[in-house]
C-alpha cells in the first residue's frame, strides 16, 4: 500500500485531490471499505466529477496519458447533478463542457448490492431510453469514503455482467469545488 492509501485510512477526511494520487488497486480497496450513503438525498446537488484511474492500462504512457486528462481542466466531464424522489429512488444526469455547457445521459439512482462485493451501494443506472446504447451499458455505483465524497467503479455490460473499467469520484463539497 502506498503512503498515500496508508495516510487516507488514517485521516478522517479525504478530499478529491488525495483520490487522485490512489492506483486502482487502491481505490477497490478503498470503494470495499466504504459505505453507502445513508439516504438517496444524502447526494442531491451539483456534485463536481473526477476521472481518477483505470483498470487497464495501469502504467505506462497510456496510462499516465489518461490519469493527466481526466485530472486536467480541459477534460470534458465536470460531474453529476442528482436529485431525490424518495427515500429509494432518484435521478440524475451528467454534466458535460462540449460545445458549451450540456446535461446528457440521464440516469435513476436506487441502492442495491453492488457488482464488486455484494454489499449495499448507491447505483447509477443508465439504461433508458434516453441514451445511446453504449451509454446503456453502463453501470456506476458509489459509496461514501468521506462526508460529501463518493467513490466508486464505472462498468460496462458485458454478456450481461458488470465489467468495471475505471474508478471515478463525486464530491458534494466546496473545498473540492476550489480545488
Amino acid at each position: 500500500m502506498s503512503a498515500m492509501a496508508h495516510a487516507i485510512e488514517e485521516t478522517p477526511t479525504v478530499s478529491l485531490q488525495d483520490l487522485r494520487g490512489l492506483s486502482f488497486n487502491e481505490l477497490e480497496k478503498m470503494y470495499r471499505a466504504a459505505r453507502r450513503p445513508a439516504s438517496i438525498a444524502d447526494l442531491d446537488g451539483d456534485a463536481i466529477g473526477a476521472m481518477l484511474a483505470w483498470r487497464s492500462p495501469r502504467r505506462g504512457p497510456i496510462a499516465w496519458l489518461l490519469r493527466t486528462f481526466g485530472a486536467s481542466s480541459t477534460f470534458p466531464w465536470e460531474g453529476k447533478t442528482f436529485k431525490s424522489e424518495s427515500n429509494e429512488r432518484g435521478t440524475g444526469i451528467n454534466r458535460v463542457r462540449f460545445f458549451g455547457q450540456r446535461r446528457w445521459f440521464p440516469f435513476k439512482t436506487r441502492f442495491e448490492p453492488s457488482f464488486l462485493d455484494a454489499r449495499p451501494a448507491f447505483r447509477l443506472d443508465y439504461s433508458g431510453p434516453a441514451n445511446p446504447p453504449l451509454i446503456r451499458s453502463i453501470v456506476d455505483e458509489v459509496r461514501e469514503v468521506a462526508p460529501g465524497l463518493y467513490l466508486g467503479p464505472a462498468a460496462f455490460l458485458w454478456r450481461g455482467k458488470p465489467r468495471p473499467i475505471l474508478f471515478f469520484a463525486v464530491s458534494l463539497n466546496e473545498a473540492d469545488r476550489r480545488s
